[in-house]
């Protein structure tokens, strides 16, 4: 028989942060709670409900929802957020969905921008449950029944 307890939280003190590291490639798609850094190859979707940075040595094809993205490498693709921002040498090639965008002298945009009303993830969040919530929604306790020989 195994228990669980109801009050031991799954949040950690501060937000996890998932990264790519430079040399590394992921294709798919991928859905997290916390900020991502990306200085390898992504390719596929990602939605967060943080913020989301590329490097320098990062490239992305595929479509990003995230509240925030910062962008210092190469970005293809669609972007649903808040907020955009491209640092000097970054590159951006997509379709935006933003409510701000900025970009730096050095930065490069080529694409379309429509302007986004609502916050990009209202329904992102609902979909996500967050890890406190889904611990918060197990049973009580869990009985592990094995058959008698």
């Amino acid at each position: 028989m195994g228990i669980l307890k109801r009050n031991v939280s799954a949040k950690p003190a501060q937000s996890a942060i998932t990264i790519i590291a430079e040399g590394n490639k992921f294709c798919g798609d991928m859905s997290i709670v916390g900020k991502m850094h990306i200085d390898g190859m992504f390719e596929g979707n990602v939605s967060s409900l943080d913020n989301i940075s590329i490097g320098k040595s990062g490239h992305v094809r595929g479509l990003i929802k995230a509240r925030g993205v910062d962008v210092c490498g190469i970005l293809e693709g669609e972007i649903i957020c808040d907020e955009l921002h491209i640092d000097a040498g970054g590159q951006v090639r997509a379709t935006v969905e933003s409510k701000q965008m900025s970009i730096h002298p050095d930065g490069c945009f080529v694409g379309e921008r429509r302007m986004k009303e609502t916050s990009a993830l209202m329904d992102e969040s609902s979909k996500i449950e967050s890890g406190s919530d889904a611990i918060d929604s197990l049973p009580d306790k869990i009985v592990l029944e094995g058959k008698s020989e």
